[in-house]
């Protein structure tokens, strides 16, 4: 997962400002580390994202994004 992507996911799930803050302050429980800090401890971003997501219950079914129709 490029890390655009990751941003992405985060403002859709979260809200544009809240996935900054979430990412900035939330100690993520099997990294000990932020989000932030993870991805540049060189963390995966797919690894960030599914800890993430576990420790704030969200559930499966919206942890790949937003279903957006194709175009015609």
């Amino acid at each position: 997962m490029r890390h655009s992507k990751f941003w992405t996911l985060m403002e859709e799930e979260f809200g544009k400002h809240y996935a900054h803050v979430l990412a900035d302050q939330l100690v993520i429980t099997p990294f000990q580390l932020t989000a932030r800090e993870a991805l540049g401890a060189g963390i995966s971003t797919r690894e960030v994202w599914e800890a993430l997501c576990h420790q704030q219950d969200v559930p499966q079914e919206r942890r790949l994004g937003r279903d957006i129709p194709p175009k015609p």
